[in-house]
Formats: C-alpha cells, structure tokens, sequence
C-alpha cells in the first residue's frame, strides 16, 4: 500500500478500515424487502414498493463500516429496519427496534466493540435540492358545449396568460375527464365519458411541449368520468376517483413517459367531481367533490412517490365540480369555484387548505384550472345558472390573488380539463 491514509480506523486484526469516500458501493440498487449487509460496503436502498430489513453481519471487528442511502428519497414511505444480527447497536441488544423512516436520509454505521456495539457515525437528511424549471405554457381541452354534444377542441394558453382561439381537435370528443402535466414538459388528457356513444371511456391523449395533442391511446384502468388529475415528483402524473356506478377511490399513475398504469385501490372515501393539483413542488392533492354522504370538503395528500394518502378532514365550503391549480414559487396551490360559488381555498406548500376566501368573478361549474408562465394561474370555462356555458377566464397572480373575469375566447364549453405543458416562455 502507498500514499497517505488520513482519518482512517485500525481493526483488532491490524486491517486498516476503508473510510466513508473508500468504502465499496454496490452498484446494483436494492429493491428488495431484505438485504444482507457485508461490512465495508455501501447500498443504495429503493423502498418505493416496500420495508427493507437489513441484516447486519454476526460478527464485527473495531472500524467495520457500513452506509446506506435513500436512493429515492422514500424511506419517508417505506422505512428502513436494522436488525443488528446478535450484536449490539448503540449499546442495546438486537431485541431493540431499529428503524429509520425519513426521506433523504442516509445512515453511515460503524462497529466500536462488543459493549456499544454499531454506533452511527452519521444518519443526515439530505436536502432536495434540483427543481424543474417551471411550467410556462397551459392547455384547455375537450368538453361539452350543451347537453348533448361533446367536443375535441383544444385551446391554449401563452406564458403570458392569453388564451388562444380554437384548435381543431384531435381524438375522441368527450367530456368530465382529467389532465395533468408529465415528463416536466408535457401534458396528458384521460378518461372521461362520450355522450350518446362509448359512454365511459379510459383513453388517453399524450401533449407534446409545443401543444400538439396526438390520437387516441388504448386505455388502461377503469374506464370513467368525473375524475381529476395532478403532477407529482416533478415529472408524474395521477388519475384518481371518479364515478362508474358508484363512487370510486381508486388512482392511476402516470410515469415520466406518459404511461398510464393499472388502477391502486386506496382507503380514502370514494368521491367524484373532486379537484387535483400539485403543491410543494413535488406532491398533490385531492380535493372536495360529492361521494355517498353529499358534498364534501375533505382532502388526501399525495406523496412524491405518488402514494395516496387517507382522508384529511376538510377546511371551507363542501363543494364540487370546482377546479384547481397551483401558483407561486414556493410551491403553493389554491382550489376555486364550484357549484354554485366562486370562492377560493388557499394551499399551502406543505399541503394545508385554507378557510373560504371571498371569490371573484362569475360563480361557476365544471371549469378547469392550470399554472402558467412559471408561477401564476388560470380557471377558464365552465358553466353557470346566471350565463350557462361559458368561455371566461380568471387569473390568478403569484401571491395566489384572483382576477376578475376575463372575456372569453374560444369556444363556450363545460365539463373540460386542463394542464400546464412547456418550460419555454
């Protein structure tokens, strides 16, 4: 051996241990609900799917040093289980619970004696540091423009807030779907329901970062109307609730290529007619709508792994057919209009609703909201007692404030859905 060694530990057996930059990282991640640990080694641990027990080895000299890492940033999740394997771990026996369960974390370990054991050298939370730059652009689609007819138009929106003129549309004309952004850049528009003909559908139609809507997309999951949509992690997407002869709880989420997957029951109450939108820069949530008992303001937060969590009891006016949508540049998001209202609810980003703020604008229904220009907002459409369907738009500013109504373009419509696509202004 040559060159210097600095800070490092000599073992009983006269073996000098590797220190943390010296250590062995396994370059396959770990996936699995075990891990068998060797010492010297380092392990990135994914626990997107499940626990991880990790078992230490039986036997330790002074200086063995293990580091494992949160590869995903999910222990939040699913946690991590030491099961120190008959040695000590900080002085007590391996009868002791072990468990560490914060995202970002990364535990390095090393072994002192038969007395104390594996004692951590260090168990830091990393930050999360990388954002996406922001969306820039929003696109308004499909819908229903009277009782009977649906449509495929698409309307766009610059980073500017201006609503484009009608687009020809593309795939099958439909109505009380959802849409969110993915792959950063992108937009997805799914599910939903053909007057007079398929009825129920679970279509999808994939946006690209110019706005070009493609064809239709075989479905995957439940095939219903009445759902909503939000981003998550930066650059995924999830479908959840919705209506198909009863109300429904499930989800389906979207990976960064704009993939659809198969429907995740959940334990939150079955609820239609809910609004969805991001918040905290890489989490969602769900909320208000009508299940079984009536209108309701609950909420469920979704985690940056897409998990969805129980129901959260509710803050301001049970409502629903409202929409949402996030603004800001800290990640913060509001929930506006409604049936019959035109109130808003402030969220803030670590996912806390806000009482009613006073709305403004028209009251209406069925409308949809996206971000745009980085950190504002737009609702757009929808319909009302006093003016049936309509093409208005309201803006909303960076510190979530609402504007006042915005003579419509486009063609009048209800029952559509929008997202945010582009990171070029």
């Amino acid at each position: 051996m040559s060159g210097q060694i600095g800070n490092n530990i000599l073992r009983t057996s006269g073996v000098v241990a590797a220190t943390a930059a010296g250590l062995n990282w396994v370059s396959t991640v770990v996936t699995g609900s075990t891990l068998t640990a060797e010492a010297g080694n380092g392990y990135f641990i994914n626990t997107t799917s499940n626990t991880c027990t990790i078992t230490l080895p039986s036997s330790a000299e002074a200086g063995d040093q293990i580091v494992f890492m949160d590869y995903l940033r999910t222990w939040g999740t699913y946690k991590i289980i030491i099961d120190s394997n008959g040695l000590n771990y900080q002085g007590d026996p391996d009868t002791f619970t072990v468990e560490y369960e914060t995202d970002g974390e990364t535990l390095n370990i090393v072994y002192a004696d038969a007395t104390q054991g594996w004692i951590p050298l260090d168990d830091d939370v990393v930050a999360y540091e990388p954002t996406p730059p922001p969306t820039q652009k929003a696109i308004f689609g499909f819908g229903e423009i009277s009782g009977t007819v649906n449509n495929n138009m698409t309307n766009l929106v610059t980073s500017s807030g201006v609503v484009g003129t009608d687009v020809t549309g593309v795939g099958s004309a439909r109505r009380k779907l959802g849409a969110a952004g993915y792959g950063s850049d992108k937009a997805i528009f799914a599910y939903g329901n053909i007057y007079g003909g398929a009825g129920s559908v679970n279509m999808s139609n994939l946006v690209s970062n110019s706005g070009v809507v493609a064809t239709d997309v075989t479905g995957v999951g439940t095939a219903r109307p009445d759902l909503s949509a939000a981003t998550y992690g930066n650059d995924k997407a999830i479908f959840g609730f919705g209506y198909s002869g009863g109300w429904l709880s499930m989800t389906n989420l979207v990976n960064s290529s704009g993939v659809i997957a198969t429907d995740t029951s959940t334990s939150a109450t079955g609820t239609s007619e809910r609004a969805a939108t991001g918040y905290g820069n890489d989490k969602a949530i769900f909320g208000y709508g009508e299940d079984a008992s009536g209108y309701t303001n609950n909420t469920n937060l979704v985690t940056n792994v897409g998990v969805l969590g129980s129901d959260v009891t509710g803050v301001g006016t049970a409502r629903r057919q409202l929409a949402a949508a996030t603004y800001g540049s800290s990640g913060q998001a509001l929930f506006g209009y409604g049936r019959t209202v035109s109130i808003t609810n402030l969220i803030s980003n670590t996912g806390v609703v806000s009482s009613d703020t006073t709305g403004v604008g028209t009251d209406r229904r069925l409308l949809a909201a996206a971000s745009y220009g980085g950190d504002k907002a737009i609702f757009g459409y929808g319909d009302s007692d006093a003016i049936g369907f309509s093409s208005l738009t309201n803006l909303v500013n960076n510190s979530g404030v609402v504007s006042a109504d915005v003579t419509g373009v486009g063609s009048e419509r209800s029952s559509l859905a929008c997202a945010g696509y582009s990171q070029s202004a």
